[in-house]
């Protein structure tokens, strides 16, 4: 039987939901995709500074599970640059 899955908490509505390389037009670029989650978790621990267990407890997740959604994150945003791709933020969490 599957866990049921836990809500998880975010706070944050970003206003703009694309990032893309400076003069190449959108639709030549690939995207990565981030989800709410992943740049919530972004916002808390890396602009926040915020210790994984308080940003755990701030979006009512484990700390296993923020390190999960922190890794993916900081990998998409690090091929994004390296590969000069553009970042679409979706809004929902999953």
């Amino acid at each position: 039987m599957v866990r049921p899955i836990k809500p998880r908490k975010t706070c944050f509505n970003p206003s703009v939901t694309y990032f893309k390389p400076r003069a190449v037009p959108l639709s030549l670029l690939k995207e990565v995709e981030l989800k709410l989650d992943e740049t919530e978790v972004l916002k808390l621990c890396d602009y926040e500074g915020l210790e994984q267990k308080e940003a755990a407890e701030k979006m009512n997740i484990s700390q296993s599970t923020l390190q999960r959604i922190l890794t993916s994150a900081r990998k998409k945003v690090s091929e994004a640059i390296t590969e000069g791709k553009a970042i679409k933020i979706n809004k929902t969490t999953r």
